[in-house]
């Protein structure tokens, strides 16, 4: 009986077919494991898409950049340009990057709509914008917020691919040299990636079902989604620049982590990729979908156009 222990620490000596069975398990590990280059951004994208198709659908796309990446990673990994990941630390920048195409996203779906976030009420300060968009019917505002472009879910995934974990570290520096050819060594990121893809379309779904607990109609569901998607992605993507230019300047902080005792990668330890995944997803994903829910419900019902004759 084959154990974890078997994909979390591959020997050397593997059958082409082997290594690429253990890339596949460890790419669904990693995808279903909470991991900063993974879960903020499929959360952003799945609950905008507020629906199963459209959460599948943005876990694919996201999953697709990331794959193509991952592709690539191996392949410098076997000719061993992969090792300027051992020489430098480049978490800070990559956390960077991937935050300000996040906030670039979430400003293009709130500007010119309904939501203003101005950041000093969300920390406590005062109103200073008019609460009558609050007070329109609902067939005013469901449509106030942008649909969520996935096409830029594939460039997210790839620019997210480029950050580097436990698993990265088996697939590039262990799996990956193994191979025969450069051509094999590709496809262990490959396989890799689709293992990551096959379970952020399964969290993807689930994300995007998340209002559907509360029994909304789809215009609701609709605009929770599409809101909390908008201030994920804006506020997450300042989050990812905040902390990674912290990680530029303080280099020791992303190694600084407590151990949890458990082997598998994104669960072995809390550090500055769990704390990622906690605010993006916990703090301000999931405070987004509870203040547009609360939003929506204080919303006058849509109400029936006046007849002609009256």
């Amino acid at each position: 009986m084959v154990g974890l222990d078997f994909f979390l620490n591959p020997t050397t000596g593997l059958s082409v077919v082997v290594i690429l069975v253990i890339a596949l398990v460890l790419g669904m590990l990693h995808g279903l494991t909470p991991d900063e280059h993974t879960w903020p951004i499929t959360f952003s994208y799945s609950v905008g898409s507020y629906s199963t198709r459209g959460g599948m659908k943005a876990g694919f796309t996201f999953s697709a950049g990331f794959t193509v990446q991952r592709t690539i990673l191996t392949t410098l990994g076997f000719v061993g340009l992969a090792a300027i990941y051992i020489t430098y630390n480049l978490d800070g920048y990559i956390y960077v990057l991937v935050g300000f195409v996040m906030f670039v996203v979430g400003y293009y779906l709130i500007k010119g709509s309904y939501l203003h976030i101005p950041l000093d009420r969300l920390f406590g300060g005062k109103i200073h914008h008019t609460t009558k968009a609050e007070r329109v019917p609902m067939g005013e505002v469901e449509n106030t917020v942008k649909p969520i472009p996935l096409r830029l879910a594939v460039v997210h995934g790839f620019i997210a691919g480029w950050g580097f974990g436990g698993y990265a570290t088996i697939v590039v520096f262990v799996l990956a040299p193994q191979m025969p050819n450069i051509y094999y060594a590709a496809l262990v990121g490959t396989f890799f990636g689709i293992g990551t893809m096959i379970m952020q379309i399964i969290i993807g779904a689930i994300f995007a079902n998340i209002m559907r607990v509360k029994k909304l109609n789809i215009n609701q569901i609709k605009y929770v989604g599409r809101s909390a998607a908008a201030r994920t992605l804006y506020l997450g993507g300042l989050a990812f620049v905040l902390i990674g230019g912290f990680v530029i300047g303080f280099p020791a902080l992303d190694n600084f982590a407590l151990s949890t005792g458990n082997p598998i990668p994104n669960l072995g330890s809390i550090g500055v990729a769990t704390i990622l995944v906690l605010i993006v997803v916990g703090v301000i994903g999931l405070g987004n979908i509870f203040k547009g829910y609360r939003e929506i419900t204080k919303l006058p019902p849509k109400t029936a156009e006046p007849d002609a004759d009256q």
